[in-house]
């Protein structure tokens, strides 16, 4: 077929067009369209009273120049909005340098749960500098488990575990003090390591990040790139051994600054009964 110059210019400014809209859906739009996910775990022998209880999870907020401020704390406003029973944060606070955490803390310490707001360290943290992200966290009242676990009121065990590519986890440790039968829910950055920390039975349900489903998903293929330990339980709720992993896309990003179906996410988990 012969193309005239005028379709074909007509053809070559749509197909530019088309360019330009696709860069700024995936550069200026969608890493800003906060999206809740909710999802339901059901955990056989789950005690009456944690029936309903809702857990939401944040993971990877990377404040730097790729991530304004002003992201997490509408991240914040709607986690509050949910009125959850407990908070997560799995790790990966800042990106470009440790510092961050001091502009970051104060907007994480407006987070409201009746059971409190709980984190763990991510590889991006450690690369920065742990030390200085965890001081920022205490400083405003945001536990970091390393290592360790805590019994909640209600009868749920939290525990969490040191980044798995730059700390030193120890899931033992972490769970040396569960109760005879406590459910547990375990805080881990990097999804894939849950082939490990599940197989003892002990685990009800780990949460993680890392991976940030990919930023770039194409239809019929998935996730483009994806990290180290992010590569097998990417996105989404899984069945692991007798319990369950959820992986969040995260709020932040990293280099290229681009998301593309595959929006941050705010995750609001509810537990039910089997």
């Amino acid at each position: 077929m012969k193309l005239s110059r005028r379709t074909f210019l007509q053809l070559g400014g749509a197909a530019a067009a088309g360019a330009a809209a696709s860069y700024i859906y995936g550069f200026e739009l969608e890493p800003l369209w906060l999206q809740i996910e909710n999802v339901t775990v059901t955990l056989p022998g789950l005690p009456p009273a944690l029936d309903g209880f809702k857990i939401v999870h944040l993971s990877d907020l990377h404040l730097s120049s790729l991530i304004p401020l002003s992201l997490i704390e509408r991240a914040v406003q709607k986690t509050n909005a949910l009125r959850p029973d407990l908070v997560t944060l799995t790790g990966d606070f800042v990106l470009e340098t440790a510092e961050h955490i001091f502009e970051l803390a104060p907007v994480l310490a407006k987070l409201n749960a009746k059971y409190g707001v709980f984190s763990v360290l991510g590889n991006h943290d450690y690369w920065t500098n742990a030390a200085v992200v965890t001081h920022g966290l205490h400083t405003h009242g945001v536990p970091v488990f390393t290592n360790m676990g805590r019994s909640l009121s209600n009868g749920l065990y939290l525990a969490g575990v040191d980044d798995a590519m730059d700390g030193q986890p120890d899931i033992e440790a972490a769970l040396a003090d569960v109760p005879t039968n406590a459910p547990v829910v375990l805080l881990s950055h990097e999804p894939d390591v849950a082939d490990e920390y599940m197989r003892n039975g002990r685990v009800a349900l780990q949460l993680s990040g890392h991976s940030h489903g990919g930023q770039v998903r194409l239809p019929g293929r998935g996730p483009l790139v994806l990290p180290p330990l992010g590569r097998k339980y990417h996105t989404g709720l899984y069945k692991v051994g007798d319990g369950w992993l959820y992986t969040t896309r995260g709020i932040g990003m990293v280099k290229p600054a681009v998301r593309l179906n595959c929006p941050p996410e705010i995750t609001q988990i509810t537990l039910t009964r089997g």
